[in-house]
């Protein structure tokens, strides 16, 4: 039998697997399927657009989410603390990578502990869903949270991931109703979260039946995690099983759109192969409210945190822009007819 990686080692495969190979899904975001309409004449300043936002008692400086990445080594704690000392210059969320590492060995608490460098972001812990079958109860959602002081906590969903990864974890009975567990008992809010293959609208109206505060439905078009698993497959066998669904999932427009379909009212997190602020800019006029990019700030935080500053303040600008030349004031107003179906 294959030995079984140990998890700091899996850390530091996607690390290096996501910085030098192609691991893209085969599909796109459905996000090109949509053109703003322009305003020739706005009426507006550029640089008196407002892209602040309140979400879980934080302020934002704009709608923008680095999206959960990496902990568990001394590498990803670099990273970790470069993206939140960015984060916290420019007054945006952020989300760790899956605690699980530090939950079973401690001693790696610190490589997602970043509140010293950023003490005001809006931060979310994380775990994944599906180790409720496998030991994890409310307690160690507690620990992921407290360890961090997050303001909210990420279960994330990864059966496809699970299912062709080397001993992944495959038993996802009766999750919901451990989730809907959780929502009860934990003093922050909960938020489900895709890992790149978006979300149904069963799938939007069972979490929505749990209780949890946010979808994040990170939808195929960006990083595809079986890609990553191929690259990571002990044999020819688990290789080819990976590489099988290079297009599977749902695009993230597409999920955007069951989740209101679904759940309405509910909070939407945009993610998944987002690439800048007019990406970010487009699923808010969809109807979410905040967009998450990981793989820019990934690869700018790995080389110094001024680079992840430049990063995400040209989000911000190109969201801004976006607006402008909409001829739109506010974030509220994206959503109000501005964006058209082309294709």
């Amino acid at each position: 039998m294959t030995k079984v990686a140990p998890i700091d080692q899996r850390k530091a495969d996607h690390i290096k697997i996501n910085l030098e190979q192609d691991v893209r899904s085969a599909l796109t975001t459905g996000l090109e399927k949509y053109r703003f309409i322009h305003e020739a004449l706005p009426e507006l300043d550029l640089n008196r657009l407002d892209t602040t936002m309140k979400l879980f008692g934080k302020t934002l400086g704009a709608p923008i989410l680095v999206s959960s990445m990496t902990g568990g080594t001394d590498e990803a704690e670099t990273i970790n603390l470069r993206l939140a000392e960015a984060a916290q210059e420019c007054r945006v969320a952020m989300g760790v990578g899956s605690q699980r590492a530090a939950i079973e060995h401690p001693e790696q608490a610190k490589t997602f502990q970043v509140r010293r460098a950023a003490p005001d972001i809006l931060l979310f812990a994380n775990l994944g869903a599906v180790q409720f079958n496998y030991g994890y109860s409310v307690d160690e959602c507690r620990r992921a949270v407290d360890m961090i002081q997050a303001d909210a906590l990420y279960l994330h969903l990864n059966p496809l991931q699970e299912a062709v990864q080397d001993a992944g974890d495959t038993n996802w009975v009766g999750i919901a109703k451990k989730i809907e567990e959780v929502c009860k008992k934990l003093e922050v809010p909960v938020i489900a979260k895709e890992v790149g293959w978006g979300i149904s609208e069963r799938t939007a109206k069972l979490l929505a039946e749990c209780g949890v505060a946010a979808i994040d439905v990170a939808g195929a078009g960006g990083t595809s995690w079986s890609q990553v698993e191929m690259h990571r497959a002990p044999d020819e066998f688990t290789r080819q099983l990976a590489a099988t669904f290079v297009g599977w999932g749902i695009p993230t427009a597409e999920s955007i759109l069951n989740v209101k379909r679904a759940a309405p009212g509910m909070t939407i997190f945009a993610s998944g192969g987002l690439k800048d602020g007019l990406d970010i800019a487009k699923c808010i006029a969809l109807g979410a409210t905040l967009g998450g990019m990981a793989g820019n700030f990934l690869k700018a935080a790995a080389i110094s945190t001024e680079k992840a500053v430049e990063v995400m303040k040209l989000t911000k600008r190109q969201i801004e822009v976006t607006m402008f030349a909409a001829g739109v004031g506010t974030l509220e107003g994206l959503k109000v007819g501005r964006l058209k179906e082309v294709g």
